[in-house]
């Protein structure tokens, strides 16, 4: 494996405390350079041009630009300019079994750790080994019925302040399984508790919705995420290999998926409870290590059913890990002046757009309508004769399994709103709808609401109050969903409109 020298740009020396989410962190310093001691005596002029040739060449050997990554046989994807050198790298390719101890830590964590996930982390070669040139991370179902599964990370050996983390990656297929490659404060108190921390998430597919990937940020108090997606069209990325990446500079982060930008963000803050905001770009000022996992159930993939199988299927393979930075970064960033998207509704007073669903518009861009599947929900979309219509094959297990949904609803503390919308199914059964906040903790400004659907057309009309902070990124929805039917499901004439 070859190894680069690389500069921790800020609070090289940050101490690793225990914090977000209990992450377990070792005592560590940034890497120096040696110094070299002051000659004595004068140096001659050939002495002189000769040192300064011997220099010259190991700065050359020292600093990999993109053109030693394209003679290492890797491709340099475009967003790596030629500003960008390779500080370090990771190929798997000189060794078998157990993860370099000079690179890689192995974590440990109990079942139910976090996020109600079912897996307990194991500190073993079990688990997350190198074979064949891959990190190779497995999780195992155990005959009593038990998960385990690995973690690993790069804390106190390999931290970055800023740069290009990307990794070439084949995620595990199954339902309940969630992949991730992603990073964390290497000083997780330096700037509070998760999430006021920050939390950067490169990369994530449910093992049940492989041709979807996420790009997150977590930050702030209240939590508040800001993520995009990525869909593969004729792809899976649990049969194929892509490479994951994200560009994190001051005051921005992009998000790539095989050197195609597909989410920018520059809008994030943190601040403790009863203080003031913290300088931006805080909390992603600071050293962040790298963290590979699997993992098993969970809030948000679900669990594993009968289909899920714990065989090679089952495993994240890992081809390599690249980190590139700059020479230099300019701090001095101001932050973004939000601009609340206070657009007007149309002439009858309703922000939902294409709300008779008079438009055949595309279901899985992120304009206007989207159609979605999670945790097992199977079926499809169409619009036609001025409605939308959702056949499902697969309830799936969570209410948002088969979903609609439509963003950007602007919303104003203090005001009143009514939501409605007219509705059938085919067969007598239940939806849930909603209006929810996607950035800030997915908290309801309108509670999940059961509707009962008849074989005929009827209108439903819900009014609430807005009670928390302005906000221009609500979403209306329409949850299909675990509930005990899969009826075809007919919805038109959908309004939210601002009534006090």
């Amino acid at each position: 494996m070859r190894k680069k020298n690389y500069v921790a740009l800020t609070l090289a020396a940050a101490l690793l405390l225990s914090g977000c989410g209990n992450q377990k962190t070792q005592d560590t310093t940034a890497p120096t350079e040696a110094a070299t001691a002051a000659e004595t005596e004068a140096p001659t002029e050939a002495a002189s041009e000769e040192a300064t040739e011997t220099q010259a060449e190991a700065d050359t050997e020292d600093t990999a630009s993109s053109a030693d990554a394209e003679l290492a046989g890797f491709e340099v994807m475009s967003y790596v300019t030629d500003e960008y050198k390779l500080v370090w790298d990771e190929e798997f390719n000189d060794y078998e079994g157990e993860l370099s101890k000079d690179d890689w830590n192995y974590e440990a964590h109990q079942v139910g750790w976090v996020n109600s996930e079912l897996q307990k982390y194991v500190a073993s070669s079990d688990y997350a080994y190198v074979k064949d040139g891959e990190l190779i991370i497995q999780p195992v179902k155990n005959e009593d019925g038990s998960y385990v599964s690995g973690r690993v990370n790069t804390s106190g050996k390999h931290d970055f302040t800023y740069g290009i983390f990307e990794a070439r990656i084949k995620v595990p297929e199954g339902k309940g399984f969630l992949p991730a490659f992603w990073m964390m404060p290497t000083d997780e108190n330096y700037y509070g508790q998760w999430p006021k921390c920050g939390e950067i998430d490169i990369m994530e597919v449910l093992g049940d919705s492989t041709n979807r990937q996420y790009g997150t940020l977590h930050f702030g108090e209240p939590h508040t995420q800001k993520q995009g997606t990525y869909e593969l069209h004729g792809g899976d990325f649990s049969k194929e290999y892509h490479v994951f990446a994200v560009e994190w500079e001051p005051g921005v982060f992009r998000w790539y998926v095989d050197g195609e930008l597909f989410y920018e963000n520059s809008d994030w803050f943190t601040k403790r409870e009863g203080e003031e905001e913290k300088p931006y770009p805080a909390p992603f000022n600071q050293p962040f290590h790298m963290i590979l996992n699997v993992a098993v159930g969970g809030s948000w993939p679900g669990y594993p059913d009968e289909t899920t199988i714990f065989d090679e299927r089952a495993a994240m393979y890992v081809d390599y890990v690249h980190v590139y930075q700059k020479d230099s970064y300019d701090e001095n960033v101001e932050k973004p002046v939000k601009v609340f998207n206070d657009r007007e509704p149309d002439e009858t007073g309703n922000y939902v757009n294409n709300s008779d669903f008079s438009e055949a518009e595309d279901l899985t861009d992120n304009e206007n309508w989207k159609f979605l599947l999670f945790n097992g929900g199977e079926g499809e979309a169409e619009i036609k004769d001025n409605e939308i219509v959702i056949t499902s094959t697969n309830a799936g297990t969570e209410d948002y399994s088969v979903q609609l949904v439509q963003p950007d609803m602007p919303l104003h503390k203090g005001m009143k709103y009514r939501l409605s919308f007219d509705a059938y199914a085919e067969e007598d059964r239940t939806i849930i709808t909603a209006v929810t906040a996607p950035e800030v903790d997915w908290i309801r400004y309108f509670p999940d609401t059961k509707v009962e659907l008849n074989t005929e057309m009827q209108t439903f009309t819900f009014e609430f109050d807005m009670e928390e902070e302005d906000d221009d990124k609500a979403r209306v929805e329409f949850n299909m969903g675990k509930q005990d039917s899969t009826a075809t499901v007919h919805i038109t004439n959908v309004r939210l409109e601002k009534i006090q």
